[in-house]
């Protein structure tokens, strides 16, 4: 089979390997759509993430949906011809935080392109049936694979408490503040604000129904959400806060947004893990600061609300690559953020 290796920070190198065999448990999945994360991109510009670091050659790649075809010794939920969506990670089941039901925070988490786990640039993966979720005959491949990143927001909704009623802001309309946007909208928030130096982003994120929106630069985010209360008759500020973009200046606004509280809830990965910070207006407002690492037990909720049609992941997709172009693919969605929202790596023909 075909596999996209990185080998180095921008060195991405297509190469052969034996179609692995599923295990007792596992099925073996063709893969057909493979969505490229900030996250891959982070790891191939920068060779690391935090404590992850890729210090051998590693395959990227999580967000991901495909057909199966083999089945592993004691399978018996799914069949061949199956199409799946994989949840990218899977935990011991054993220690404290799986049995809390938190297995996010697992420290012995196998998660797909997290060194040295290799993830899903590959033609073949074989992978846990507990963790491979068959989709309707109506959904698209293309939707399954961004069931990740949906995960990610419903998490984040569910991280800061969204209610019905809740005002909430979103920091970043990239791929992981339109989906988290369209959770809270799920969860029952009515104000949805999002924020962004990009009008494209902006546009796509009124159709993923944002009520307002805010074009940084020409407009002062906190400012115009101070405006956007004083419209409602509710206090300055919002219920919940979502930093999505990774910068030093959303991360701040995230922190200021929120009405005396109110949550924070960061998702985004800075560059630099080490930011200054006012924590004495946070602490002094009794803003709540609740971080997002992956999420958990989350992938039944996306698939029910992508199958029902109340969140939308197709109008997403932007670009489309082969395995064989996955470098240019990386490339693209970080050189090109004006013109990208996600980035789609396609494998073979599989129909849907």
């Amino acid at each position: 089979m075909q596999v996209a290796v990185m080998h180095g920070v921008r060195d991405l190198r297509l190469e052969s390997r034996e179609i692995p065999r599923p295990g007792p448990g596992q099925v073996l999945v063709r893969t057909a759509r493979v969505g490229v994360c900030a996250s891959d991109v982070h790891y191939y510009t920068h060779g690391r993430i935090g404590r992850f670091v890729v210090d051998r050659p590693l395959v990227l790649g999580h967000e991901a949906a495909g057909v199966i075809c083999e089945l592993g010794q004691g399978v018996r939920r799914l069949r061949v011809g199956d199409r799946v969506s994989l949840e990218p990670g899977y935990p011991c089941g054993r220690c404290a935080y799986c049995r809390q039901g938190r297995y996010n925070l697992c420290a012995e988490m196998t998660f797909m392109a997290t060194p040295p786990v290799d993830g899903a640039f590959a033609e073949y993966l074989a992978w846990p049936e507990d963790f491979a979720y068959k989709i309707p005959d109506q959904m698209s491949l293309d939707t399954a694979a961004l069931l990740e990143p949906l995960a990610v927001g419903i998490w984040a909704a569910r991280r800061g408490g969204v209610q019905p009623g809740s005002s909430v802001a979103v920091f970043g309309a990239g791929p992981i503040g339109c989906t988290t946007l369209q959770a809270a909208r799920a969860a029952g928030a009515t104000t949805l604000i999002a924020a962004d130096l990009e009008p494209f982003r902006l546009d796509l994120a009124r159709q993923c129904g944002a009520t307002h929106t805010v074009l940084v630069g020409p407009q002062d985010p906190l400012e115009a959400i101070a405006e956007i209360a004083a419209e409602r008759g509710a206090p300055p500020g919002v219920d919940v806060a979502f930093e999505t973009a990774g910068t030093l200046a959303t991360f701040r606004s995230a922190l200021q947004a929120p009405r005396p509280g109110g949550v924070a809830v960061l998702i985004g990965l800075p560059p630099d893990p080490m930011v200054s910070l006012d924590i004495v207006q946070v602490a002094s407002r009794e803003v709540d600061i609740r971080g997002v690492f992956r999420y958990a037990n989350c992938y039944p909720a996306a698939l029910e609300l992508a199958a029902t049609g109340r969140v939308q992941l197709e109008p997403l997709i932007t670009q489309r690559f082969g395995l064989s172009a996955a470098g240019e693919a990386l490339d693209f969605a970080d050189r090109q953020k004006r013109a990208s929202m996600k980035v789609m790596v396609e494998l073979g023909s599989t129909s849907g």
